[in-house]
């Protein structure tokens, strides 16, 4: 069965041709910097390797873009969109919705986009992926995938905000979590890791997933239980665009006393703040070159994230009463050698000690960049979100 994986994320699209259930990758590729000058866009088959820079300004440009490659006469790899049985798609937020992998019917989509506002930098992506796939994969099942799914298991002294009881159990406002399908493939990449060292006992990972998105997880014995990310998608770490966490006072001195509207302080808190806001940058790798060169404010943008991130490794610790290993995934997590040694840096009370030789190493594959006497095992995961994808489309039509 060939399924075409669509993960429409903030800022970028992957997209795999997967033929299951063997898991074989027969194209792969990713646009990202959408909405710049400077987009980048990679395609990858076997015989073929594209990468091309260009200006492309949104999500259904994008789309339409990959599918013509899939499709080219000369380097695509289907000459029918007929060849494709489905269409699984990466959906940011199912609120209380939705817990499972569903077919996408149209009062799916209403769903989503009921959640817009939870949710304002990825599910109008994923519903414009959604969209532009039903009128290109005309013949194909389209299938939601949803990154809130597995932080289902939170428990309920984590989950719950200590507000009035009736807006948890009336209007469903909880701590939802995303990113899911990232650290639920990555810790279970970990968890078989690691399992020589911890039989016979629970396992404990905090699974740190970096990119224009950011967030962490707690997860023990592959539950996860506490997550950065809450009701929406913008709490938690500094991210490209996103704030991350504020004080709430803030919001009411901005409309209050310094006159700004509601919809100001959405747009500036999702859009305009995070990496953006200290830096004038949103893509990490433009931050480390200027910080590189002296830019006081890339640099104290550069120790802030790391920072946060060290707050939440203790704190999730302390929930988890113990740690076997932290695992950095994702775009930063897996690229940047130095947000890895700036969040690793005098943590050796956690047992996280970073041997930074191998930290430059670069590699797909999954590997070790701790100290040989480091406690904690200090991973680099690739995620795989459109693999898991994949195996819950796959099992949802064949069971």
């Amino acid at each position: 069965m060939k399924i075409v994986i669509i993960n429409s994320g903030s800022s970028s699209i992957k997209y795999q041709l997967i033929n299951m259930p063997a898991n074989e990758v027969i194209c792969s590729g990713m646009i990202d910097r959408i909405g710049l000058e400077t987009s980048n866009l990679t395609y990858v088959t076997n015989s073929t390797k594209l990468e091309e820079t260009l200006p492309i300004a949104n999500h259904k440009i994008g789309l339409e873009k990959i599918a013509k490659l899939l499709m080219d006469e000369t380097i695509g790899v289907i000459k029918s969109t007929d060849e494709i049985k489905a269409v699984g798609h990466r959906v940011v937020h199912g609120g209380s919705a939705f817990s499972n992998t569903v077919i996408i019917t149209s009062e799916v989509k209403d769903k989503i986009r009921e959640l817009f506002d939870l949710a304002p930098l990825h599910n109008p992506a994923n519903l414009e992926g959604i969209n532009v796939a039903e009128e290109i994969f005309n013949s194909a099942i389209q299938v939601a995938v949803f990154d809130t799914a597995f932080h289902q298991t939170i428990p309920v002294v984590a989950h719950k905000y200590a507000l009035p009881n009736s807006l948890l159990t009336d209007n469903k406002i909880r701590v939802y979590g995303f990113h899911g399908t990232s650290h639920k493939y990555v810790s279970e990449k970990a968890i078989h890791y690691l399992k020589q060292n911890i039989i016979n006992k629970v396992s404990k990972i905090i699974t740190i997933h970096l990119g224009n998105g950011c967030s962490m997880t707690a997860i023990k014995d592959g539950k996860s239980i506490d997550h950065t990310l809450g009701f929406g998608p913008m709490n938690g770490l500094i991210m490209g665009t996103r704030s991350g966490d504020v004080d709430q006072s803030v919001i009411f001195y901005l409309v209050n006393s310094l006159g700004y509207t509601l919809d100001d302080v959405n747009t500036m808190l999702q859009k305009q703040s995070g990496m953006l806001g200290l830096t004038g940058y949103s893509d990490l790798r433009d931050i480390e070159a200027n910080a590189a060169i002296g830019n006081v404010d890339c640099q104290l943008a550069l120790d802030m994230n790391a920072y946060r991130i060290k707050k939440h490794i203790g704190s999730y610790t302390a929930v988890l009463n113990g740690l076997d290993a932290i695992v950095f995934t994702a775009g930063i997590g897996e690229n940047s050698s130095y947000i890895r040694k700036l969040v690793c840096t005098d943590m050796d009370y956690f047992g996280i000690e970073l041997d930074d030789s191998k930290n430059e190493i670069r590699s797909n594959e999954i590997r070790e960049i701790n100290t040989p006497d480091s406690k904690t095992k200090i991973l680099v995961i690739p995620t795989n979100e459109e693999i898991e994808i994949a195996n819950q489309v796959f099992k949802l039509l064949t069971n």
